[in-house]
């Protein structure tokens, strides 16, 4: 017979002050890496960065936010550019849903009151659907893989409601129109050769495709931030003629660029100056 005791079971209020003191552990490692690596990446300092933020794909975006409020440039040497301007801050962050993460992540170092991101689509309602479109997504579909980092596939990646709702305020100020729908979030760049694809599109009803706007908003829960997004139609990718080309994208810059820019700081200046909460969710851990 054996008398030994048998060990004792954990209860599950120690499991859960283990997860707690384990959960603590993470963030303090994580907030040493991310203080370290928002300026290494941006080459701005911590103290430059407003409570707003602008994310963008493209440095011609904080060039011209850079030009008008005549500030400064930072990280034209780094890998993302960056500049600040009345509590705003404009961050180029590059292309794709691992950069989409990343920065989400870098931006926990500030914890920013609200994340806009200003990014270029296709449009797949051909038809309806043209190139200098804007699109407000309601939701956008997981389809890049790196937003299932953050959170189960299970969860939807939705904006902060009060967010879009200042965006189409501001849109219907510009007196513009703007589309509203699913957005499809791919990370493969180069599908539009693939008609197997391009049905599964069709099927699933979305307004747009991009590379960043599920991830974005995910990270963006994970992390605790308000995020929204507003995309510009950039081509038409399910026609051939509709595809972009560097001279497509360049005469859509040209054209529609500015005004999107203009009605993402002038979106985010309504939060600022009206006091709108855009935390929509009372989240937990």
């Amino acid at each position: 017979m054996n008398n030994e005791s048998s060990p004792r079971k954990i209860t599950q209020s120690e499991l859960d002050e283990l997860w707690r003191e384990n959960f603590a552990i993470e963030k303090s490692s994580k907030a040493a890496i991310v203080k370290d690596w928002l300026p290494r990446y941006t080459g701005m300092p911590l103290t430059e960065f407003g409570e707003y933020i602008l994310l963008v794909n493209f440095s011609g975006y904080v060039k011209d936010f850079a030009e008008k409020h005549q500030v400064d440039v930072y990280g034209l040497d780094r890998p993302m550019q960056a500049a600040t301007a009345a509590g705003i801050t404009i961050i180029n962050f590059g292309i794709g849903s691992p950069n989409a993460g990343l920065i989400v992540d870098l931006l926990e170092a500030i914890k920013p009151k609200a994340v806009l991101f200003l990014g270029k689509c296709g449009g797949l309602k051909t038809g309806k659907n043209q190139v200098g479109d804007l699109i407000l997504p309601i939701a956008a579909i997981r389809g890049e893989g790196t937003s299932n980092d953050y959170l189960p596939p299970e969860v939807p990646a939705l904006p902060a409601f009060a967010l879009q709702k200042a965006v189409s305020t501001t849109i219907r100020d510009y007196e513009k129109d703007y589309w509203t729908g699913v957005v499809y979030t791919t990370n493969k760049r180069v599908w539009e050769h693939r008609e197997d694809f391009k049905q599964k599109l069709r099927d699933l009803r979305c307004i747009a495709i991009d590379m960043e706007t599920a991830t974005i908003f995910v990270a963006a829960f994970k992390n605790q931030m308000p995020a929204g997004a507003l995309l510009l139609v950039s081509d038409m990718p399910m026609t051939n003629e509709g595809i972009k080309t560097e001279a497509s994208d360049k005469v859509v810059t040209a054209n529609y660029a500015k005004a999107h820019l203009a009605i993402g700081v002038d979106s985010l200046k309504q939060l600022m100056n009206h006091g709108i909460t855009v935390k929509h969710l009372k989240f937990e851990m």
